[in-house]
């Protein structure tokens, strides 16, 4: 995908930004080796930066174990950033007694992806990259809920805390693509959003998607009113199925108007 936008400096231009979505990681149980080939094919882009729009479990931190090592051969020269969807706050997890400890899980995940794989998850904050003196803005925000979209979740989004100070280019990681029109679009000007969320219900026929019956944006690129939305089908699944939609891995290429 080719994203041009005049606030890209000119030290960006050409910038590449691998965006991958939803791993679902229990989906890799019966073939580990899937996930590496997955993990080569993005490292063989040589991409500046990775974008993780979250869900990287489905019911809890310990289905991340087993892939520690695959994870962690990553490579971007600017890193992992990341994002936690719906499933990383464990609202499907039934063992979880009380919120306390579905809290101390979702902990759990945070520092795993901070320390154990050197990612950068952002809660409600930003971070700048700089190259060549110039800077380009990450915003990332909990998972937050479309109104009028999709399904009940869960909420823990702040939008207006992690863009506060924010200038320049910048990039939104949310992972409801319901967010984009429900707040990002009336009441903010961030010229590029990245999600995930829906898996294009993992069919798609014909280019129609059955997630597009829940999702107003549900797979691929949009763009209203000088504003882009990328919708990332992800790599894993809820599901054990994927009819005509394959696992997705997106290339975006940033270039300036000069």
């Amino acid at each position: 995908m080719e994203y041009v936008h005049p606030d890209i400096p000119s030290a960006f231009d050409g910038y590449k930004i691998v965006h991958i979505s939803d791993l679902h990681l229990s989906t890799f149980d019966d073939n580990p080796k899937q996930l590496q080939r997955f993990v080569d094919s993005i490292n063989a882009l040589e991409p500046d930066l990775i974008c993780f729009t979250g869900d990287l479990v489905t019911f809890g931190t310990s289905e991340a174990d087993p892939y520690t090592t695959t994870l962690r051969r990553l490579q971007a020269t600017n890193g992992v950033i990341s994002v936690l969807g719906n499933h990383d706050f464990l609202i499907y997890n039934r063992k979880l007694a009380d919120d306390e400890t579905r809290e101390k899980e979702v902990k759990a995940i945070t520092r795993y992806e901070r320390e154990q794989l050197g990612w950068q998850l952002l809660r409600n904050e930003h971070i700048v990259i700089e190259r060549d003196g110039a800077m380009m803005t990450l915003i990332g925000v909990d998972n937050t809920v479309g109104k009028g979209q999709g399904f009940s979740t869960i909420n823990r989004g702040d939008l207006s805390k992690a863009m506060a100070g924010t200038k320049g280019f910048r990039i939104l990681l949310t992972h409801d693509p319901g967010h984009w029109r429900s707040e990002v679009l009336p009441n903010s000007d961030l010229p590029l959003t990245l999600s995930g969320h829906t898996h294009s219900a993992q069919v798609r026929l014909f280019g129609w998607t059955p997630a597009s019956w829940m999702f107003k944006e549900a797979w691929g690129r949009y763009d209203e009113n000088g504003q882009t939305l990328n919708v990332n089908a992800g790599l894993g699944c809820t599901l054990p199925i994927r009819i005509n939609c394959p696992a997705e891995v997106t290339l975006i290429s940033l270039h300036g108007t000069d």
